[in-house]
């Protein structure tokens, strides 16, 4: 591990690292790289990847890139940006680079320059407190083509080795993350003028309240807006021709706001500035950031020297205009479609958000944080994954991570690997997440690694337990000396009932109980499978006392129980029978009663209020399976039509984190229509935890007449379904490129394996053997 010997380490420094090396031969190599924070890898000159994959300093992982290189000498270029500030991906790890190039097994000896970058100005502007630091350089202080093979380093230091005080890293756990290069056309151009301040006075105020009319000023530069489709993350790469001095600014926001791009970044916790700055070195140049940014618009500002527009000259030439995204996912490997237009572009826009959250980790949003969060991963993310990827490393790998940074006491991280805090909610949830990983993907290595931290995470809820179910402190930390629970974070908006314990948090634990019974099993742990059924029990009789007394008191019951206890209680199957209907209603009068089904209802504009009158695309992830399978399919259609179409609107092409516009504008966690869809109205569930490529049976049409799709099986493969209703049954087709189990509920309540290798011809009718509305199989 090594890094340039001087200046002492200072945040925001950027510092460059050349490495040369011989090949006798024409082969195959594999870079690997890990460091600190930040960097921009060109091998021959030629730009590569970024990285590192962010890791908690216990457990670091190197990237590993494989090259195809032609015999004869070879440099790989390193662009690093020290942050010297922790941020949401990383800890404040001191400064240092790793990198090995191998042949095999064998490492290749390098011979390694460096060199500060000089032109980059340190510490001018944050992103925001969640992200690192803009670039402000002057490029005629930067080496020119100091990437390039034949760029003489002769007088370039050579870096010192370091021990950043981490562990041995080991390799990645994810594949590599996509760069993909999209060529841009502007959608609108003109000229501007400054009118606010100077240079460093306020840096996206000065950008945002530029001149792009020039009706009163004289004109001293060019913009030019462009659409990038949908939020995405990602870097501009242009290539101009302006005179030396001249200064180039790229600006990128998820909105616009009276027209055009704002450098904001909404609900930052801290001022923010969404843009880049350089001063060009004069004649044909690339302008590419070193820092990757989210947002759906672009625009870039030119603006030249004083003398050159005092003599009325504007010489700029545009030779290219581009955009290299940053995404895990390049292609979209599942499908859905009905008879709705509508229906299918909310199935859609659930997986494009999906991909544009993904990086080297699932993050809730790219533009406000890139933060990798538990309860991202575990509510809704790998359940909409799972419609349309074959590959979910980048949970196997969250959810380790959520473990490796776990509390003294043993709760699992609410986030990692940096910043990390610990929320009751998400610690609940990471269990079955597990467990759904498992059904995804049969990985029954994952969940023995992971047993002895699920028990601890468990463990970590009863040293809070009570007569009256969890609560928020106590008085004997114990060893860990740990007497706060952490946040409970329920949803947006949600209002806690009255009394010392939260109930949601009770079922939420609960949940994770059952879960661990289920956990069990799979391992054939018996001892602790008795032990966990004996505390599901003491947990479900303290959250039904609760619910019989607010059920017999009568007086607006179901309001003092609220929606997301009523959901929980639902989904959990905690109310007697004659119960079942009244909640029912109640959820549904509840949602039809909030924004936007209600549209003078109150707006969740504000992540500090809480309001029992709301309803979050979140939540739904819970509520509407509840609804789904006690026949309240074409209810949950119409929600979709009403809520997710509400997003949709004003040409949004992402999902937006709540019901109000005022959040961020790309964010996952909106996405439940789409797995929701896939699932019920294609009808196979993932059971690999039974068997490999093994699915369940269970369809619920929601008041379609048809629909078809195509879902990945892990490993490689897919399963293509189409259906359509035919004399009041179910026309059911599967078609599989690789042989598949297939678990059917028959018609008569029993159950039945096939075994199926390319297609199968099914006819479904609703079952009257159970109180669902799943549809069995007529016969086979």
């Amino acid at each position: 591990m090594f890094w340039i010997s001087s200046p002492a380490p200072a945040p925001d420094q950027h510092v460059a690292f050349r490495g040369v090396f011989e090949l006798d031969a024409s082969k195959e190599v594999e870079l690997r790289s890990v460091g600190a924070s930040w960097y921009t890898i060109w091998v021959d000159g030629e730009y590569l990847n970024d990285g590192p994959a962010r890791y908690p300093e216990s457990h670091p992982q190197y990237d590993r890139h494989q090259l195809h290189l032609a015999a004869g000498r070879h440099v790989v270029a390193f662009h690093v940006q020290y942050f010297g500030v922790e941020t949401r991906m990383l800890t404040n790890i001191p400064p240092y680079l790793d990198i090995q190039v191998m042949d095999g097994d064998s490492p290749i000896q390098v011979a390694w320059k460096c060199q500060h970058l000089a032109g980059y100005q340190s510490q001018v502007r944050r992103i925001n407190p969640e992200l690192g630091w803009i670039d402000w350089c002057d490029t005629r202080a930067v080496p020119v083509h100091w990437e390039q093979t034949g760029f003489d380093d002769s007088n370039w230091g050579e870096p010192v080795s370091v021990d950043p005080g981490i562990s041995t890293p080991e390799p990645i756990s994810i594949g590599e993350v996509n760069s993909i290069i999209h060529e841009l056309t502007a959608a609108a151009s003109g000229p501007l003028a400054e009118r606010f301040g100077y240079m460093l006075d306020d840096v996206p105020a000065r950008f945002f309240l530029r001149d792009l009319e020039c009706k009163d000023v004289p004109r001293a530069g060019t913009w030019r807006r462009y659409d990038l489709g949908r939020v995405r993350l990602g870097r501009p790469c242009f290539e101009l021709t302006v005179p030396e001095g001249t200064i180039v600014q790229f600006a990128t926001s998820e909105t616009l706001a009276h027209g055009r791009v704002q450098p904001y970044i909404t609900l930052s916790a801290g001022a923010s500035c969404n843009l880049d700055h350089y001063v060009a070195r004069g004649g044909k140049q690339v302008f590419f950031p070193n820092i990757p940014k989210g947002g759906r618009f672009l625009e870039i500002h030119v603006m030249m020297p004083k003398e050159v527009y005092d003599a009325g000259e504007l010489p700029v030439e545009f030779h290219r205009e581009a955009y290299i995204e940053r995404t895990y996912w390049a292609d979209v490997e599942g499908a859905f479609s009905c008879e709705d237009p509508l229906i299918n572009a909310i199935w859609q826009v659930g997986v494009d958000t999906l991909r544009s959250c993904s990086e080297d980790a699932l993050t809730d949003n790219p533009t406000r944080e890139r933060g990798q969060w538990t309860g991202d991963v575990v509510a809704v993310g790998l359940d909409i994954a799972t419609t349309a990827f074959s590959d979910l490393r980048l949970f196997r790998r969250a959810l380790i991570h959520s473990a490796q940074s776990a509390r003294a006491d043993g709760m699992i991280a609410g986030h990692t690997p940096s910043h990390v805090g610990y929320i009751g909610p998400y610690a609940a949830q990471w269990t079955n997440g597990c467990l759904r990983y498992h059904d995804a993907t049969g990985d029954l290595d994952f969940l023995r690694e992971m047993y002895d931290k699920a028990k601890a995470n468990i463990g970590s809820f009863e040293r809070f337990l009570t007569e009256d179910g969890l609560v928020q402190t106590i008085a004997d930390g114990g060893e860990t000396g740990i007497t706060d629970f952490g946040w409970v974070f329920i949803d947006w908006g949600y209002v806690p009932n009255p009394g010392p314990s939260d109930m949601a948090m009770n079922m939420h634990f609960l949940d994770a109980v059952r879960g661990m019974k289920i956990w069990c099993a799979r391992m054939e742990h018996d001892a602790d499978l008795e032990y966990y059924t004996a505390l599901e029990e003491r947990v479900k009789g303290i959250i039904q006392r609760w619910l019989e007394e607010q059920l017999s008191s009568g007086n607006d019951a179901w309001n003092r129980i609220g929606y997301h206890r009523a959901t929980f209680a639902l989904r959990l199957n905690l109310l007697d029978a004659d119960r079942v209907g009244e909640a029912l209603a109640f959820m549904k009068d509840h949602m039809q009663n909030c924004f936007p089904n209600k549209k003078d209802a109150p707006r969740n504009d504000d992540p500090t209020k809480q309001r029992t009158q709301l309803i979050t695309p979140y939540f739904a992830h819970y509520a509407m399976p509840v609804l789904i399978e006690h026949g309240e399919g074409e209810f949950v259609l119409e929600q979709y039509r009403r809520c997710w179409g509400w997003m949709l609107e004003d040409n949004r092409t992402t999902l937006v984190e709540v019901f109000d516009t005022r959040w961020s504008h790309c964010h996952q966690w909106a996405g439940c229509p789409t797995w929701q869809l896939t699932r019920y109205c294609l009808g196979l569930h993932p059971r690999f935890s039974k068997g490999d490529a093994t699915y369940e049976l269970r369809f619920i049409p929601m008041g379609l007449s048809y629909s078809k799709g195509v879902f990945p099986l892990h490993g490689d493969g897919n399963v293509a379904v189409r259906w359509h209703v035919e004399d009041d049954v179910i026309s059911y087709e599967v078609n599989t490129s690789r042989t598949i189990t297939l678990i059917l509920p028959l018609l008569d309540g029993s159950i039945e394996q096939k075994v199926v290798t390319g297609t199968v011809h099914l006819t479904l009718q609703k079952s009257t053997t159970t109180n669902t509305s799943h549809y069995a199989v007529v016969n086979v």
